[in-house]
């Protein structure tokens, strides 16, 4: 809670003091959300206060004095104050405060509560000035964030603006994909990887026992090359594609426009703007539906998803280790106009999903780091997948980047296939970070115990297994010259490790594998069995 003046502080003050017509004794607080929590005794009880500057109090409960120690527990444990209030009666990082107050009516009134505000640490804006400026919509609207909140926002905040927002998101509006894109993915390197991922989706369905109907659901599509490539690589079966609901989680509308098109689908463009509609891919005549969230996917049906590229671009939380303890780092507007980092004064929000994540690791493992990233979303939408599949059966496959491990500091901006600052015109680079798979095994475990994890394996493991290099020599017999080069150098690059051996091209153009790089996990009901290839 970022108080933003004077009037803040000594509206709270003034609240207390006229709600207790007794002499009471502030003894500990808590901010966060906007609000304040405040332990207070009085009348020889302990009273928990729950209040906002320009609400009041909401309510006083005696019985709720455990909850406010425990969480208090918790977030001294990873969030030391500079002046610890169990030990002291000292002043808040940035306030100095009397901790006692009397009636103003008493006659032992001595000297009225005073206040004095520490500002070093608030956001000052600069002067109004009618001149143009050259900010995009997008930073316009961040600055307007920090300054509203009084305050600076948490780098999960910041990555979820620049990356969707619904007006100026990075991928909201444009093509962000291929050669001409800011980043390539394998589906875009080969049809073989599509391919592959049928072959697994069609096992999985075969160890449900071939349902009749089946929703088969991709988590961010991108342009839709995936789904396709794996249609028409497994048309021939028709029994499984007559099961078949497609169901694409897609929140960008120039996506979901190119999705419709290379899923060659007829019927009403509108399906992809309304989640009633549905239109029909005429590569195998499959329905098709769009929809914001996985939440919104109709449930009662077996469930197959396909999560490729997609947990990366989760909003993820940093925490950097300082002499009071783990501090979340966040964004603000410095004196010049510019993003920067700074670390949070107080525990934030995602603290709790910090100390849940450090519950899952060795003390030997937290203590070797000084920046640990956790991502809420990712453990949610872990959560929502073993749900789903608990409930109707089915299957979960997780292809992505990252380690099975505590991620240390991996968040990173990529703009025409080259790193950037993260804080860099944000909205003009993609913004991702390594995906922990440790913390998704833990999450789904948790969740339920109808469900299995198996893996994580590499890509290269993966693909192999399911018999890509079969794949591709069959490829190779009818092809040119140059489609050969194409086919030999999209193999390398979805299971090689590093630079092909086998390059005669120039060196900016060296095909780098990423089949050690990526990872796949798949979460299973029980009742499936192992899926392939993870036996």
């Amino acid at each position: 809670m970022h108080f933003k003046g004077r009037h803040h502080l000594s509206s709270c003050w003034e609240i207390l003091n006229s709600s207790f017509c007794k002499p009471f004794i502030c003894f500990d607080y808590l901010c966060t959300d906007g609000w304040l929590w405040v332990l207070v005794r009085w009348k020889n009880s302990e009273v928990l206060v729950f209040l906002n500057p320009d609400m009041g109090i909401l309510w006083k409960k005696k019985n709720k004095v455990e909850m406010l120690r425990k969480l208090l527990r918790q977030s001294y444990s990873f969030h030391r104050p500079t002046v610890n209030a169990y030990l002291s009666a000292g002043p808040a990082p940035w306030c100095s405060r009397t901790l006692s107050s009397t009636s103003p009516t008493s006659p032992n009134t001595t000297s009225p509560s005073t206040v004095s505000i520490d500002r070093t640490s608030l956001y000052n804006p600069p002067e109004h000035s009618h001149h143009p400026t050259s900010d995009s919509e997008l930073i316009k609207h961040l600055k307007g964030i920090i300054k509203f909140r009084g305050g600076p926002i948490s780098i999960g905040e910041y990555m979820s603006e620049v990356l969707t927002n619904p007006k100026a998101g990075y991928y909201i509006n444009r093509d962000v994909f291929g050669a001409e894109g800011d980043f390539i993915t394998s589906p875009e390197v080969s049809q073989m990887f599509g391919e592959m991922i049928g072959v697994w989706v069609m096992c999985l369905w075969e160890q449900m026992g071939q349902p009749q109907r089946v929703n088969l659901i991709e988590l961010g599509p991108g342009r839709g090359t995936l789904m396709a490539d794996l249609l028409r690589g497994t048309s021939k079966f028709k029994n499984f594609i007559e099961s078949l609901h497609v169901h694409l989680v897609e929140c960008s509308p120039a996506l979901q426009k190119l999705q419709y098109q290379n899923l060659k689908c007829i019927g009403d463009e509108d399906a992809v703007h309304d989640t009633d509609k549905r239109t029909v891919s005429s590569l195998v005549g499959a329905p098709v539906s769009w929809h914001a969230t996985l939440e919104q996917v109709p449930s009662g049906l077996p469930t197959i998803i396909i999560a490729h590229e997609f947990f990366d671009a989760l909003p993820v939380h940093q925490f950097q280790k300082a002499s009071r303890g783990w501090c979340e780092k966040m964004v603000d507007v410095a004196e010049d106009s510019s993003f920067r980092f700074v670390l949070s004064p107080q525990p934030t929000p995602a603290t709790l999903y910090l100390i849940k994540r450090c519950k899952w690791a060795s003390s030997e493992e937290i203590s070797n780091l000084n920046q640990i990233e956790v991502c809420p979303k990712a453990m949610e939408l872990t959560e929502t997948i073993v749900e789903r599949i608990s409930s109707d059966g089915g299957g979960a496959l997780i292809i992505d980047y990252g380690l099975e491990g505590v991620i240390s500091d991996s968040l990173q901006a990529i703009r025409k296939h080259n790193f950037v600052n993260l804080l860099d015109n944000p909205g003009s680079a993609d913004l991702s970070a390594y995906v922990d798979f440790a913390s998704i095994r833990h999450s789904a475990e948790e969740a339920s115990e109808e469900v299995s994890v198996h893996g994580p394996i590499t890509q290269s493991q993966f693909l192999g297994l399911l018999g890509i290099n079969f794949r591709v020599e069959s490829l190779l017999q009818n092809c040119t010259d140059e489609q050969a080069e194409s086919l030999r150098t999209g193999y390398w690059r979805l299971v090689g490790d590093g630079e092909a051996p086998f390059w005669e091209g120039p060196d900016e153009s060296v095909p780098i594998g990423m089949g050690t790089r990526y990872k796949a996990m798949a979460i299973v009901n029980k009742r499936q069995g192992v899926p392939v290839p993870f036996q």
